[in-house]
C-alpha cells in the first residue's frame, strides 16, 4: 500500500511546482527590462519631436523644398553659395514654386529648406538611434527573448515610415501640393509606430510573470471597449492628416455649422465622387467634424463604463482619455474659428499625440491592471 502523504508534504510540493514555475518565466524574462525599457521611452520621445516636426514643416509649406532623396549624401546641407543656388534652381522647377512661390527669393528658399532638412535629419537620427540600440542590446544578450522579435520589428517600421515619406514628397512635385492620401499614410504610420513603441515600453516596464498575473485580472469588457476606442481613434487621426493634406481647416470657419448649413455646398461636387472624400474640403472638413463628435461621445460611453474598474489605475487611465478628449474638442473648434492659425494647428495636433499616447496607455492598464482589485485602492 503507497505510504500516505502528509500535509507538509502536500505544501513543500505545491511551493516547488511554484518555483518551477517562476524559473521558467524568469527564462523568458531574462534581459536588462527597465534599461531597454528607458531605450524604448527615449524612441517614443524621438517619435513625438519627429511628429511635430513635421507637422511644422507641413504648416510652413516646406516639405517640396528638397526634390531629391539621397540617404548618404543628402545629410550633408549646402555648404557654399553654389550648392544653395543649385538647390534652389531644383526647387524652382517645383509646380509648387512656379504657382506659389514664384517670386519667392534665395533667402526666404533657406528657411522652407533648413525647416525639410531638419525633419530628414530627425529621421536618420531616429533610424540610427534604433540601429545602435538594437545592435548593442542584441550583442551584450540584454534583449528579452520573448520580446525581441517585436523589438525588432521597429527597424523595418521605421523604413518604411521614411519610404512613405519620400513617396509623399515625390506626389507634389508635380502638383501644387502633396497627394492628401500621401500624407494620411505617412502621419498614420507615424502614429502607429508611436503606438507600437509605447505599448512595448509599458511591456518591458514589468516582468514576465507580472504580465501574466495580471491579464489573468483583466475586464473582457473594458479591454474590449479599450482596443475599439484606439481603432475610433486612430480613424478620427487620419481624416485629420486628409483634413491637413488639402488646407480643409482654412475654410468653413463658422461652427457648429459648415457655410450657414448642417451640410457643407457641394459636398460632391468632384467627379468620380470619391475624390470628394479625399480633395473636396467641405466633405473632408464634415466627416472630420461628424468623427470627432462620434469619437468623443463614445469615449465618453468608455469612460464612464471603466470608472466600475476595481483597479484605481485603469481607472485614472480612461480619466485622463476622457480629460484630454475634452481639451481636443475645445482646440479643434477654435482651429476652425481661427482659420487654423499655425500655433492652434500644431496645438491641434500634439494633443492628439497625447491623446493617442494616453489611449494607448489606458487599454494598457484594461489589459494589464496593477494593484489590487480593491475599489478603494
Amino acid at each position: 500500500m503507497a505510504d500516505k502523504r502528509n500535509i507538509f508534504q502536500e505544501v513543500d510540493n505545491d511551493e516547488r511546482q511554484a518555483a518551477a514555475n517562476t524559473g521558467s518565466l524568469t527564462k523568458a524574462d531574462d534581459g536588462a527590462r527597465s534599461t531597454v525599457a528607458l531605450w524604448l521611452w527615449g524612441l517614443v520621445v524621438l517619435i513625438i519631436v519627429m511628429i511635430v516636426v513635421g507637422g511644422l514643416t507641413r504648416l510652413t509649406d516646406s516639405g517640396l523644398s528638397i526634390v531629391e532623396w539621397d540617404l548618404v549624401m543628402g545629410a550633408i546641407p549646402p555648404l557654399g553659395a553654389a550648392v544653395w543656388d543649385a538647390a534652389f534652381t531644383a526647387y524652382q522647377s517645383t509646380t509648387e514654386f512656379k504657382d506659389q512661390n514664384f517670386d519667392m527669393t534665395l533667402d526666404q528658399f533657406k528657411v522652407i529648406y533648413w525647416w525639410e532638412w531638419g525633419h530628414r535629419q530627425l529621421g536618420r537620427f531616429i533610424g540610427l538611434y534604433w540601429i545602435v540600440g538594437f545592435v548593442a542590446f542584441f550583442a551584450m544578450g540584454k534583449l528579452p527573448k520573448a520580446r525581441r522579435m517585436a523589438i525588432f520589428w521597429i527597424g523595418p517600421f521605421i523604413g518604411l515610415q521614411g519610404l512613405i515619406g519620400w513617396l509623399m514628397v515625390r506626389s507634389g512635385l508635380d502638383a501644387l501640393d502633396v497627394k492628401s492620401y500621401w500624407l494620411m499614410a505617412h502621419l498614420g504610420a507615424a502614429f502607429a509606430l508611436l503606438g507600437y513603441v509605447s505599448w512595448y515600453a509599458r511591456i518591458l516596464g514589468r516582468t514576465e510573470a507580472d504580465l501574466l498575473q495580471a491579464r489573468r485580472n483583466r475586464t473582457a469588457r473594458i479591454w474590449i471597449l479599450g482596443t475599439a476606442l484606439m481603432v475610433v481613434l486612430y480613424g478620427q487621426i487620419l481624416l485629420g492628416a486628409l483634413v491637413a493634406g488639402i488646407d480643409a481647416g482654412e475654410q468653413f470657419v463658422d461652427w457648429p455649422l459648415m457655410a450657414g448649413g448642417f451640410f457643407p455646398p457641394e459636398m460632391f461636387g468632384l467627379q468620380p465622387w470619391w475624390r470628394n472624400f479625399f480633395e473636396n474640403a467641405g466633405t473632408v472638413q464634415f466627416l472630420h467634424r461628424m468623427s470627432a463628435y462620434a469619437v468623443f461621445a463614445f469615449g465618453i460611453y468608455v469612460g464612464m463604463k471603466a470608472a466600475k474598474s476595481p483597479y484605481k489605475q485603469t481607472r485614472a487611465a480612461f480619466g485622463t482619455v476622457g480629460l484630454l478628449l475634452i481639451g481636443q474638442m475645445i482646440i479643434g473648434i477654435f482651429t476652425v474659428l481661427y482659420a487654423a492659425p499655425l500655433l492652434l494647428a500644431i496645438l491641434h495636433q500634439f494633443v492628439g499625440v497625447l491623446l493617442w499616447l494616453a489611449a494607448v496607455r489606458a487599454r494598457f492598464m484594461a489589459g494589464y491592471p496593477a494593484g489590487n482589485a480593491i475599489r478603494g485602492n
